[in-house]
């Protein structure tokens, strides 16, 4: 049954989805959060940066860990917003920058992607080391489906791992890719394309035989950037087959913690197919929340609080039952 309902309505302007999206993703600025880097040795010799914020007293023992959209990091207002949240309300934080996303090249040809689980299992075992007992996890748009997609394989998972939160998440990756190649999503598809291919071009110098001049001016649309590196950086037969082997949509009925997704009706970025109405209402602990508004990883609210992250709070402690742990 778990499709919940949802009260979220913001001020008139923000009830548009262009205008949340651009406003939370350019304007929003988050004050008072101090995170410390560490840096995460993978077993195949590349790195991953990881920024921590505490408690107050640092003393938790309860953990949130954030991941990112494309071509986003552990800076970007959604993510400092949520464990700051967090860290006021008992949480530490451990806010994941995806590879070559912490300001630094990483040292692979490979890099990150929609479905990159692997890095996160590392991470999660990296995190069972350490003091946490609880831990809770929250992904933003293409981290969302890396989360999502990571709890629904078949895999051993750290059994601290309680629940998941997902917020504008593109469980079908060809249906958000085909929303994203839309006009009206022209100047967000522009604006990834660029900062990607600036990234192939900081590579190049370290792979010149992989990544040419020639290979740089055929990358046209977001598509033609999957279809020429992140397919064939990543082992997969071609763009098509990225989308449909990494996208969370085919294992979501697999999970087995409480998750939520949450996910705007306006959001330009998802397609229907985005939506796991019919998945949620035969599941016991996934449970489904669309809004009304909110945008793709919009969902402003007053005093600088969003709703995805009182949302995610109410629902990891009272519907997830941590409160009481």
């Amino acid at each position: 049954m778990p499709i919940l309902s949802s009260t979220y309505s913001p001020p008139h302007l923000f009830k548009n989805g262009h205008f949340s999206t651009i406003w939370s993703g350019v304007y929003r600025t988050v004050q008072g959060i101090n995170q410390f880097r560490e840096r995460l040795i993978l077993d195949d010799g590349d790195f991953m940066d990881l920024d921590w914020s505490f408690t107050s007293n640092g003393t938790s023992r309860k953990l949130i860990v954030l991941l990112h959209g494309l071509e986003g990091n552990a800076q970007r207002p959604y993510i400092t917003g949520t464990a700051k949240y967090f860290n006021q309300r008992g949480y530490d934080a451990c806010a994941v920058n995806f590879r070559s996303c912490s300001g630094v090249t990483n040292l692979l040809y490979q890099s990150y992607h929609s479905g990159v689980t692997n890095d996160l299992a590392e991470i999660f075992r990296h995190i069972s080391t350490k003091k946490y007992n609880i831990v809770v996890a929250k992904g933003f748009s293409l981290g969302g489906n890396v989360l999502l997609k990571y709890l629904g394989e078949e895999r051993q998972h750290p059994s601290i791992i309680k629940a998941a939160v997902g917020v504008s998440v593109p469980c079908d990756l060809y249906g958000s890719m085909i929303k994203l190649h839309q006009w009206y999503n022209l100047p967000y598809a522009i604006r990834f394309r660029k900062n990607l291919i600036d990234k192939l071009r900081l590579k190049q110098s370290s792979f010149p035989d992989y990544i040419s001049d020639e290979l740089l001016e055929k990358i046209e649309t977001l598509r033609d950037f999957d279809e020429l590196y992140t397919s064939k950086a990543h082992g997969f037969d071609n763009a098509l087959d990225y989308y449909t082997k990494c996208s969370s949509l085919s294992v979501l009925h697999n999970i087995n913690i409480p998750t939520l997704i949450l996910n705007a009706a306006n959001d330009s970025f998802l397609s229907s197919s985005c939506y796991p109405i019919s998945i949620a209402k035969e599941h016991k602990t996934l449970f489904l929340e669309t809004t009304e508004y909110g945008g793709h990883v919009g969902f402003y609210d007053i005093q600088n609080t969003y709703y995805n992250e009182k949302r995610s709070f109410h629902f990891v402690e009272e519907i997830a039952g941590l409160s009481a742990e």
